[in-house]
Formats: C-alpha cells, sequence, structure tokens
C-alpha cells in the first residue's frame, strides 16, 4: 500500500498563492533539511563543496512549483525519506558532474558498459545467472518466446516485492552503487545488514522463478 505523503509535502503542493508556498517550503525545510545535507555531506569534499551541493539539490526540488517533490505524490511508494534521499543524491551527482565535468575513469568503455545496461528486470536477470534477456531479429521464433517468457517471469517476481526491496534492487543494478553508498544514502546504518537483505530479495526473486518454471542457465 503506498505511504501517505508527509503533512508538509502536501501543504506544499496544495498551498494556493505565494505566500502559502513560501511558508509551507519554510516548513517542508525544517523537516527535511537534514536528511538533504545528510546526503550532499556523504559524498564527501570540504564544506564548502558539501554545502554548493545542498544549494543545488535544494534549487533543483523548488524548481518548476517542486516539480520533483510532486512526483512522490503521483506515483510515491514506501517512505518518503528513503525516496527522498535518493533523489537528492542523483541531484548531488548532478552538481558534481556539472561543475568537474565526468571522471576520468568515466571512459568510452564504461559508457558503454552503461549503455548496455537495460532495466532491472535484464541486470536482477543477470545476478540470477538466467540468460540474457535482449532480443534481436536474427533469433529463432522460438528463443525469442522463451525470452519474453522469462521477461515476464521476471517482471512478475519483482513486482511481488515490497516497494523498499524494489528500491534496494535499483539502487545496486540501475544506478550501480555499492552497498555501502547505498548505506550511507539511505542512512542505513551497517552495509552488512544490506548485504544480507539484498541477498534475501535474490533469493526471494529466485524462488518466484523457479515456481514459475525459469531455472538458472546452465554454466
Amino acid at each position: 500500500m503506498p505511504a501517505a505523503p508527509p503533512e508538509s509535502l502536501q501543504s506544499l503542493a496544495s498551498a494556493p498563492d505565494a505566500g502559502a508556498r513560501e511558508r509551507a517550503w519554510e516548513t517542508f525545510l525544517a523537516a527535511y533539511s537534514d536528511v538533504i545535507l545528510h546526503v550532499a555531506r556523504a559524498l564527501g569534499g570540504d564544506h564548502d563543496a558539501v554545502m554548493d551541493r545542498y544549494a543545488f539539490a535544494l534549487d533543483a526540488l523548488r524548481r518548476d512549483d517542486c516539480r520533483r517533490l510532486r512526483g512522490y505524490l503521483s506515483d510515491g511508494r514506501g517512505s518518503f525519506t528513503t525516496w527522498l534521499a535518493v533523489v537528492v543524491r542523483r541531484l548531488c551527482l548532478d552538481e558534481y558532474r556539472h561543475r568537474y565535468g565526468r571522471a576520468q575513469a568515466d571512459s568510452v568503455s564504461a559508457t558503454e558498459q552503461r549503455a548496455q545496461r537495460r532495466n532491472l528486470t535484464d541486470l536482477v536477470g543477470a545476478e540470477l545467472g538466467v540468460e540474457a534477456l535482449e532480443t534481436s531479429a536474427d533469433r529463432a521464433p522460438d528463443e525469442v518466446l522463451r525470452r519474453r517468457e522469462l521477461r515476464g517471469a521476471l517482471d512478475s517476481a519483482l513486482a511481488k516485492l515490497d516497494a523498499p526491496d524494489r528500491l534496494l534492487l535499483r539502487l545496486r543494478f540501475e544506478d550501480d552503487l555499492s552497498v555501502p553508498e547505498i548505506a550511507r544514502s539511505l542512512n542505513a546504518g551497517s552495509p552488512f545488514r544490506l548485504y544480507r537483505r539484498l541477498g534475501k530479495v535474490l533469493e526471494v526473486v529466485r524462488r518466484s522463478l523457479e515456481g514459475a518454471g525459469v531455472r538458472e542457465s546452465a554454466p
């Protein structure tokens, strides 16, 4: 069941005029400024770098009548604080890339690797050792059908997960964050707990696939 949006966010979205929006924004910051600042600090750097990221995130969250924040009202599930931390982390990375450009290690090879990533279904499928999911016009019709069935089974298995577990998989595989990075971003404490939780989530997906008749591919 979707979580109820925090009252401060609802007030911000429904403010009838500029004065009410300003007051609602101040209330929102009083409630969530620490979360935003924590994420800005988690990426490292000196005080000025942290505050630059913090200010950039605040500006982006407020832009276009708080369009990003309103996104939670339309499709947000799970903890708003967790959702906000993920959004702010991405904004902080945007600020870093805007300021310094992409890291030297962000080479053509790394770019190609990212381009090869498709979606959570593909990535979790690879993690679990099942067949590759991409299709091609030159594949036999029965193989294309098999891959579509596999994708459907994976989509179904992922849809059964709770929102926090889907978020964990998305951060680990789609965003390519390490477990310690996820732990810092979500203020989740020890990364070892997240390692165990990630293993359990993948095992749940594996059992769901086995129940649908999918087995790991042969080595």
